[in-house]
């Protein structure tokens, strides 16, 4: 395969569409961990050949303090991208809802109400938009730099269970406690779980490992140690043969988008017709973002909201940035009745929520999945024709 550049065709369309939030920011850094981690633990899965020609389109918006390149300097650029005028339409393009996925003992993807907002303004359509609307040559411009930034990070969102959920606003308009602080679901989710680990990692991953690889896409961050620990354990380890099952797509019988010429393609992601995929025809073959993200979002009916949140008294109480430090509850039927001690939300730093999420690695695998696969969406797509190999997605083994 030739090397692919990512068209602005898609961003000419879908600039006339009118217009979550994604992986957070730990307390102790400004950096955002987990769409960083995803973008690190990628590049050190990239063809030889590849990194090289991501960095050269990138230019000097890839490159670290120290000038090296690393695609992790860019991953939450369409967080910011999202608040200029010229993308702020861009805003629905970091998650997707469906309209019955709840309660828990449902939890369709998507229900007979099928899903919020317009067609194909959606992460998942998002990842297809950008890996698929590419042509063979084109001149590397401001708007292939900008694909190639947003598909970074829509990888990285589609591993945020919360990103593919339309309740209470992919949850941050669900108000818990962790270790006694206020937040909301979104950002325990984005943030919280992940800077409770790097505070409790083991010292030895603080030292480098035996793997050049590793070591040389690393960028001397606070999440270093963590990254080091998911590849040591889980890429080495728990997850070594699973890998290549992470990369799957199931047989579809939509017709193949990728070989067809690209005004064909467009027509074809515009007006093509419904397939097995939740109706958003982006899946075949090769790339199945909805068949990724099925077990992704059936993790907020298994874990990510406790049940308690659909019970009095957590389904009754209302927000208010400050909350009494003298006040225990009393009442569910009178807001006005209640007394507190703290806080009145829900604590979710215990053994049963907090434990199990950090003992079953739910975290670590969604962001290793994340750098999985995005590594071999890249390396599908930039890959030289004389590196390729029959077309499928793959990897480059650490």
């Amino acid at each position: 395969m030739r090397i692919s550049t990512l068209s602005s065709s898609v961003f000419t369309v879908a600039a006339l569409i009118p217009q979550a939030l994604s992986w957070g920011v730990v307390v102790l850094t400004r950096c955002p961990p987990g769409h960083e981690v995803v973008a690190t633990v990628a590049q050190m899965h990239l063809h030889s050949s590849v990194l090289p020609k991501l960095c050269a389109i990138l230019e000097s918006d890839a490159s670290n303090y120290d000038g090296s390149c690393h695609l992790a300097t860019v991953a939450a650029w369409a967080d910011q991208a999202r608040r200029e005028p010229r993308y702020r339409w861009t805003g629905p393009l970091h998650y997707i809802g469906a309209k019955d996925d709840y309660p828990s003992t449902s939890c369709a993807f998507p229900g007979s109400g099928g899903w919020e907002g317009r067609s194909h303004i959606n992460v998942l359509s998002g990842i297809r938009n950008v890996t698929t609307v590419t042509f063979a040559t084109a001149d590397v411009d401001e708007y292939v730099q900008d694909a190639l930034k947003f598909l970074i990070h829509f990888l990285g969102d589609m591993h945020q269970p919360l990103h593919l959920t339309g309740r209470d606003r992919g949850g941050n308009g669900d108000k818990v406690s962790f270790d006694g602080r206020v937040t909301n679901l979104h950002s325990l989710w984005d943030t919280l779980l992940i800077a409770q680990q790097l505070r409790t990692l083991h010292r030895n991953y603080t030292r480098p490992l035996p793997l050049p690889d590793v070591e040389n896409n690393l960028r001397g961050t606070i999440y270093d140690p963590y990254i080091r620990r998911l590849v040591w354990e889980g890429i080495l380890g728990k997850y070594e043969h699973e890998l290549s099952s992470w990369l799957t797509c199931p047989t579809t019988d939509r017709l193949h988008v990728l070989p067809l010429p690209r005004w064909q393609r467009v027509l074809l992601w515009l007006f093509g017709s419904k397939s097995k995929d939740g109706g958003l025809d982006v899946d075949d073959e090769i790339l199945c973002p909805y068949h990724w993200a099925q077990p992704i979002h059936a993790l907020n009916c298994e874990i990510v909201w406790p049940t308690e949140l659909d019970q009095p008294l957590y389904n009754r109480i209302s927000y208010t940035s400050h909350v009494s430090e003298e006040i225990s509850v009393v009442g569910v039927d009178d807001l006005g009745s209640f007394t507190r001690r703290k806080n009145p939300y829900l604590e979710l730093d215990t053994p049963e929520y907090a434990g199990r999420i950090r003992d079953e690695w739910i975290v670590e695998k969604l962001l290793t999945q994340g750098g999985i696969r995005l590594a071999a969406v890249l390396n599908w797509l930039f890959v030289d024709s004389t590196d390729s190999r029959s077309g499928n997605l793959l990897i480059r083994k650490l």
